[in-house]
């Protein structure tokens, strides 16, 4: 089995999107039990974009330039 050091080192190589979709998936099985009320305003925000998105009113913006512009501000 490998290392934690050889793990990180793994997951460091592969592509933005595809650390980030890891990251995700790790954090996922993490999670404590879920709360109820928390779950139910994340399934309204999620809704409510939705909406946003079919009727036009929201601009998009691929995933790799929202984390470089993060990335961005947190280099200055």
């Amino acid at each position: 089995m490998a290392t934690l050091s050889e793990l990180e080192n793994e997951v460091l190589r592969l592509p933005k999107d595809q650390r980030v979709s890891l990251i995700h998936r790790i954090l996922e099985k993490s999670e404590l039990p879920e709360n109820s009320d928390v779950k139910n305003l994340w399934n309204a925000e999620i809704l409510e974009r939705i909406e946003r998105l079919d009727a036009n009113s929201t601009e998009c913006h691929s995933a790799s330039d929202v984390f470089q512009a993060i990335d961005e501000q947190f280099a200055q």
